[in-house]
């Protein structure tokens, strides 16, 4: 994407020539994740607000399927994206050098602002008897790709459930997009989602001929995890959005917040023009996507852990957000 990029610019450089290519455009490009989750059209959402304004503020925002939160936060990091979709715990160790970036913390990282909750769903083939952690013992479980978020949210509930998961279940490390049809052609019995709902991986998993059904995680287990890790809050699954699952009411879990990252070395204008766009037009951002449907602008500014972008932060003083 970035070699792209550049090609663009460097044609444009030819056409038009330096100064005025140099002066007129800025490309920022967005990291999301796997196209059937909520980060996809989030940046999506996001770019199409700025690009609309693209001649006001001289920027042009495209958007990137990318790995997930732990992609989007190395490249970010190295230059390779100027803003990331990131789950609030991800953001945290990153930041303070914890987990995937333990002893090397990832100093340039700057919050923007968060969105939409995102809950750890488990979803799991109703014939295989999983109605609590403790039943995925034994089982083939796709807990997600290395640099997934859902990845790590499934390692950590496991520790604070006593289950190993390199002895005690059968992990797979697969994209979450590839879970709906894995559970259905019953070569896993169960996947971890960490995602916004509704959600349309999850809707085509419930959908199929297998019966299936989320696992709830116990009320004890939520505890130990927010108790631990202050980036954890209990959440639910709401299973109105969800017609064929087998669950009767909403299933209890926990979750973490999406939250929109860049770099210490991203413009204040840059940061500034989409903070501005997303806050200044909010009644349409939250109906681009039902996640978005019990955003505030005040929850935006939480959950964040990260020090907050100067242009951000240049914004919500503007808008009496932050004093």
């Amino acid at each position: 994407m970035r070699k792209f990029r550049m090609l663009v610019l460097a044609a444009a450089l030819v056409v038009f020539g330096a100064s005025d290519v140099l002066a007129a455009v800025q490309y920022v490009t967005i990291g999301t994740g796997g196209v059937t989750g909520v980060y996809y059209p989030t940046g999506g959402a996001i770019a199409k607000m700025v690009n609309k304004k693209r001649k006001e503020y001289n920027l042009r925002a495209t958007v990137e399927s990318t790995g997930g939160s732990v992609f989007n936060v190395n490249a970010i990091d190295a230059g390779d994206l100027e803003f990331g979709v990131i789950q609030s715990d991800r953001q945290y160790q990153a930041y303070n050098g914890s987990a995937d970036w333990e002893g090397k913390p990832v100093t340039k990282l700057r919050a923007v602002f968060s969105i939409h909750p995102e809950s750890v769903t488990i979803v799991a083939n109703a014939s295989k008897n999983i109605n609590s952690v403790a039943d995925l013992k034994g089982k083939i479980v796709n807990i997600g790709n290395p640099g997934s978020g859902q990845r790590g949210n499934a390692e950590d509930l496991f520790a604070a459930a006593g289950i190993d998961v390199d002895k005690d279940i059968k992990a797979e490390g697969m994209k979450a997009a590839e879970s709906a049809g894995m559970l259905q052609d019953g070569r896993i019995d169960a996947f971890f989602y960490t995602v916004g709902h509704p959600n349309g991986s999850v809707k085509e998993a419930v959908s199929g001929a297998t019966k299936v059904n989320f696992v709830a995680v116990p009320a004890e287990i939520v505890k130990k995890l927010t108790d631990k890790f202050s980036y954890y809050a209990p959440a639910d699954i709401p299973v109105a959005d969800y017609p064929g699952v087998t669950n009767s009411s909403d299933v209890p879990t926990f979750g973490v917040k999406a939250t929109l990252c860049t770099s210490a070395d991203v413009s204040d204008d840059a940061v500034y023009a989409i903070t501005r766009e997303v806050f200044e037009n909010f009644d349409e951002f939250k109906t681009l996507h039902p996640a978005f449907a019990n955003l505030t602008k005040e929850s935006m500014l939480q959950g964040l852990s990260a020090p907050i972008h100067p242009g951000a932060m240049k914004y919500y003083k503007e808008a009496g957000l932050v004093k």
